[in-house]
């Protein structure tokens, strides 16, 4: 099937197939693809050619190409599941505790909260983040399990679960999320034990789960709240404010980037995935281990370059 070009309106029969099959041969021939995250050891062997890359429609139709069933490191992007549910149980309260703004510093930056009152600016952040696990643990007393419930129901695969060797090397390579957690705790904005909290979020950070798994998870986005069994999550309200967020804040101190190349909401994590969003129509995750400075796959920023330049879908 031809690609049809960009702006065009698509008929209900058009499949993603050739569009990643293209993207896919692209990348391969692209040199320099970064660099995995030798900040964690047990990320640093990964090698920076592998490139998976999948596409769900928001029927549950999953089109993949390359390395597209892999499990890796979903590291970062969990951290929109984890809003997502607890922004589902406490709604807006939330705000008072995490704001909604780019950051404009590295994801791990101190440098902001202590001006600002132990406020982190966003929940992608690792401050912001740490805050949001903090009180999804408050409201659950097992953030990591309940995030790693929804993940199993949303991709269909019951086998999802924690890289405890990922963990573990976070755990060991933790003094940076500890000192944030202990800061915040000093504003308190920090309900449970630090040590608690660090656990569940090392773990949240630990899940293994593939291309597939994460367009599929991720599809809640793209129905406006309603989850894969047709109940629903999130109000439609909600469901934008989070893609809102995901294309203000998403891919760290590169969002501004990332919406002029790509314009879609995403998330990346330091394993090298990266998430996103074509409300109403489908979700997208790819997955290279090769980062930028700023922490972002650079594979991965250039197939997502690719498919809305090919399929023309954007928010823009």
């Amino acid at each position: 099937m031809a690609i049809m070009p960009a702006n065009s309106s698509y008929p209900s029969s058009f499949t993603f197939q050739p569009v990643l099959e293209r993207i896919a041969t692209e990348i391969a021939q692209t040199p320099g693809r970064g660099r995995p995250a030798d900040y964690i050891p047990a990320l640093a062997a990964c090698d920076p050619r592998r490139f998976g890359m999948a596409v769900a429609e928001l029927d549950g139709t999953v089109y993949g190409v390359g390395d597209w069933r892999q499990p890796f490191s979903t590291q970062s992007i969990t951290k929109v599941f984890t809003l997502a549910l607890d922004l589902a149980r406490e709604g807006d309260a939330l705000w008072e505790h995490v704001g909604r703004e780019p950051s404009g510093n590295p994801f791990n930056s101190l440098v902001q909260l202590e001006y600002e009152n132990g406020i982190p600016r966003n929940p992608f952040i690792n401050a912001g983040a740490l805050v949001v696990t903090d009180r999804l643990q408050t409201r659950t007393g097992d953030a990591a399990g309940t995030l790693l419930e929804f993940l199993r129901a949303e991709s269909g695969n019951a086998r999802l679960g924690f890289d405890k060797d990922i963990a573990a090397s976070e755990t060991a390579n933790g003094d940076r999320n500890a000192a944030l957690g202990h800061f915040m705790a000093s504003y308190g904005n920090i309900d449970n034990p630090v040590p608690v909290l660090l656990e569940q979020y090392f773990l949240q950070c630990s899940i293994a789960a593939s291309c597939a798994d994460l367009a599929l998870a991720t599809g809640f986005l793209a129905r406006h709240g309603i989850r894969a069994d047709g109940g629903r999550l999130l109000s439609k309200s909600q469901a934008k404010q989070i893609n809102a967020i995901m294309l203000t804040c998403g891919t760290y101190d590169a969002a501004g980037d990332f919406a002029y190349r790509v314009g879609l909401p995403g998330k990346s994590g330091v394993g090298g995935g990266i998430i996103a969003v074509v409300p109403g129509r489908c979700t997208l995750c790819v997955w290279s281990p090769g980062l930028d400075e700023r922490g972002n796959s650079v594979a991965g920023v250039a197939a997502l370059d690719r498919f809305t330049t090919l399929t023309g879908l954007s928010v823009f």
